[in-house]
């Protein structure tokens, strides 16, 4: 199970302990806000792309929306999200529990500016009912094959 994997990666880094598991599904923004007590936008939400061959995964603020221009300024070429079936096989964690942590060496990850906004911020931990709270240092920290910061996100209207 992938929350297994996520502990035992954690296990290294002594910080398994603080990962929070749920009795409801927190796989959505919303519900892991609900599961955590916490507003969306703190939610770090995990996506998951194709880039060239290789699945990336892109941690954003969970108000946030991927800008496809800016996208593709990043990367060079135009934002293409994986299959649920792909995201299971390269990331090893099915949608809802996709996470930067534990994966495999070949999966970087990246993470928006748009979750520097906050303290801490609360990513999955490997499955539909998890959640760790981490500061954005910590989670650039024990991200796996951690790649950089990125903007690519739609800015915020209002």
């Amino acid at each position: 199970m992938s929350i297994e994997k996520v502990r035992a990666y954690f296990d290294g880094f002594g910080i398994a302990g603080r990962i929070r598991e749920f009795d409801v599904s927190s796989a959505t923004v919303e519900l892991a806000a609900i599961a955590v007590g916490v507003e969306g936008a703190r939610i770090a939400k995990s996506m998951s792309f194709k880039l060239g061959d290789e699945p990336i995964i892109v941690v954003v603020a969970g108000d946030q929306k991927i800008d496809n221009a800016k996208y593709k300024a990043q990367f060079h070429q135009k934002a293409k999200m994986l299959t649920f079936d792909e995201a299971c096989a390269f990331t090893g964690h099915a949608p809802g529990g996709v996470c930067s942590f534990a994966l495999p060496e070949n999966v970087k990850t990246y993470l928006d500016v748009s979750l520097k906004r906050f303290e801490t911020v609360f990513p999955a931990a490997g499955s539909s009912n998890s959640a760790i709270e981490m500061t954005c240092e910590e989670l650039e920290k024990y991200s796996s094959n951690f790649s950089g910061w990125v903007d690519v996100c739609k800015p915020k209207e209002g």
